[in-house]
């Protein structure tokens, strides 16, 4: 710690010998470490405030660290030394004077690994000591991170070999669910998620073959996308099943996938498994309407809960609020995908596992967990025939399954039929495994991407989820449909208990640096109506849907079309107004602002959160020709009723 006090120290050019001085910046660091508790830590969050001057890198991630050691829910297996995060830190400061923070677009923001995923700073795992190696270098998407500016924390629990959805098969303890420590945290990436919904990283790395990136996130209220078999890189991963393993993102929101996404979906030809990302030119457009979509619905004879009969009020209640937002509803049959799922472990496959370790295992299989020792050592049991009849077999169901997607965009389902505690999971932990995925197993034999994305609590005030899934190179549209389900829901992130909306308000909304403007919009400029273009043509995108205080008037103003709205502030009387916030690079402003005719102009506006944000408002005479829809609540809901 003392020597990353006087890297901190120099930094900051600190005069030693000036005691005041000295004392000033101590306190600074102390009121850091002590923000570091309540700290939004979203991407664009953290960049705001180092960019501000809020954080000092340096002293902020000094405590971040010293978090993940003081951890005691068995999230991390390795953490790096005050000594490497130094060496780390004065890397990144290096960077500043050849790049600008504009070119590091995760500058300073902390990010954990799972522990079968290659770091050069720390050994690797894989769940298992006697397994442990050192490697040389860090994996191909690690790397790629850390060129952005992020830095790694450390190295994750996991279920050993990355073979299980639940979470508590490490020799280094279960990993304690982010909300009930009785209860699984999901897996295999079972430390990744938790350090995420704890608020000890931004964001993390896991693996999924089988849904152990998509059964955590949900089981702990944060966002994971399993993208696209291939647009990550496994170079530097140990494999679980090789032909199948996806590297996957989990973050807070669906905003933060995408831009992670940005970053490590490069084409790897060290990885014969990489592939180029078709769907590079699809637009991340968060603020596109349910209304354009087709999602399927399993059959409700083919939807499994378990017995769990909140998960499945919390299922329905998510299917009816995309048939209310828009969303056009299909019933499908589920049963293919099913019959494709049986096929992970109950066929050829898990002789991959087997591959993957085969010099360990024979050496001596006593050095697994005994259930790992089991599902490994049956591996040997399948044949080349075996293997063969079980391709065709899954060919056949790719047909049917494919079929079934052409008429669709994507898929909805839940993540997890249920969650368990860790006593229940104990007592019988293949079969309750195995139920954990009963909406994943089939994912990666079958070459789709699906997103993870929160939808609830249940009963027992744990997180649920649901996962959109579609085609290979459909990551956009999911994510796209994952940010707009988050958005309307606006639940907390992760187990922090701040929500969406909170977490965005909490940003610097003007800043220089970043040189980007909030705006909000109350009518032609919504999502969706006529002058909506005039946003995301200048680079506009989405921030999120909220409401002004009750402190407003609005009217829907004379002329049109384009038909518009006006919004005045009131001494009384006032309602609130549903708006959405829309974020502009600074120097487009002008010219959006030569396209605001007169009686409307831009001035400030007080939302629900209480912050200021600049925003459309009317000039008092022209509310003499217009018609008061303010207990409308909203331009939408106007529009709707005067179709």
């Amino acid at each position: 710690m003392t020597e990353i006090k006087q890297t901190i120290n120099k930094k900051d050019n600190i005069d030693n010998k000036d005691n005041i001085d000295n004392k000033q910046v101590t306190n600074k660091q102390t009121s850091e470490a002590k923000k570091m508790t309540t700290q939004n830590m979203t991407i664009s969050a953290l960049q705001a405030a180092y960019r501000s001057g809020e954080l000092t890198v340096e002293t902020f991630l000094v405590a971040k660290l010293q978090q993940a050691k003081d951890d005691q829910n068995n999230v991390w297996l390795s953490t790096l030394s005050e000594t490497q995060l130094t060496e780390m830190l004065t890397s990144l400061s290096n960077k500043l004077s050849t790049q600008s923070m504009d070119d590091l677009p995760l500058y300073g923001v902390p990010f954990a690994i799972k522990d079968n995923i290659d770091l050069s700073l720390l050994p690797t795992t894989a769940g298992c000591e006697a397994y442990r190696f050192q490697p040389q270098q860090s994996a191909q998407v690690v790397q790629l991170l850390i060129e952005a500016g992020a830095i790694p924390l450390g190295k994750t629990n996991l279920d050993q070999f990355a073979t299980g959805l639940v979470g508590v098969r490490s020799p280094w303890g279960a990993v304690k669910n982010s909300f009930d420590p009785d209860y699984i945290s999901g897996g295999s990436s079972s430390g990744s998620a938790v350090a995420v919904a704890n608020g000890n990283v931004s964001f993390s790395l896991g693996t999924d073959t089988a849904g152990s990136g998509r059964v955590p996130a949900a089981l702990n209220n944060i966002v994971g996308l399993k993208a696209t078999k291939g647009l990550l890189s496994c170079t530097g991963v140990v494999p679980a099943c090789k032909s199948l393993d996806c590297v996957t993102l989990l973050a807070n929101t669906v905003d933060e996938l995408n831009q992670l996404l940005d970053i490590t979906a490069k084409q790897d030809d060290n990885d014969c498994y990489s592939r180029a990302n078709l769907g590079a030119d699809a637009p991340y457009q968060p603020e596109t309407s349910f209304e354009s979509l087709k999602i399927g619905v399993p059959e409700q004879s083919q939807l499994a809960f378990f017995g769990d009969k909140s998960a499945q009020a919390l299922f329905a209640s998510t299917v009816e609020q995309l048939k209310q937002a828009g969303a056009e509803l299909v019933t499908i049959n589920f049963q293919p995908f099913l019959d494709a799922a049986t096929l992970l472990y109950e066929g050829p496959w898990v002789a991959e596992r087997y591959a993957a370790i085969e010099e360990f295992f024979i050496k001596d299989p006593k050095q697994c967990l005994p259930v790992i020792e089991t599902i490994i050592g049956g591996a040997t049991a399948h044949s080349a025939v075996s293997a063969f009849k079980a391709m065709y077999k899954l060919q056949a169901f790719k047909v049917q399954c494919d079929a079934i997607l052409a008429e669709l965009d994507c898929v909805v389902t839940p993540t997890a039929g249920t969650i368990y505690s860790i006593a229940e999971l104990e007592a019988n932990p293949i079969q309750l495994n195995s139920n954990l995925g009963y909406y994943t197993n089939f994912m990666n034999l079958l070459d789709y991407a699906a997103i993870a994305v929160p939808a609830g609590f249940l009963a027992s005030g744990l997180p649920f989820g649901v996962t959109f899934f579609g085609p290979a190179f459909s990551d956009r549209l999911l994510l796209n449909t994952g940010a707009k389900l988050q958005q309307l829901n606006n639940f907390t992130l992760g187990a922090t208990g701040q929500t969406l909306s909170q977490a965005n308000a909490n940003k610097v909304q003007v800043n220089a640096s970043a040189a980007e403007i909030d705006i909000a919009v109350c009518g032609a400029h919504l999502s969706g109506f006529p002058l909506n273009h005039q946003l995301t043509e200048r680079g506009g995108y989405l921030v999120k849907n909220t409401k002004t205080t009750a402190d407003y008037r609005f009217y829907a103003l004379a002329g049109g079309p384009p038909f518009r709205p006006g919004l005045i502030r009131v001494a009384e009387q006032g309602v609130a107004i549903e708006v959405e916030v829309w974020r502009l690079p600074a120097s487009t402003v002008g010219s959006f602002l030569q396209g605001i005719g007169q009686p409307l102009g831009l001035g400030k506006v007080e939302l629900e959160d209480g912050s200021w944000v600049t925003s459309f408002i009317c000039e008092g005479y022209a509310i003499k020709d217009a018609t008061d829809i303010s207990d409308l609540g909203g331009w939408r809901a106007y529009a709707e009723l005067n179709k």
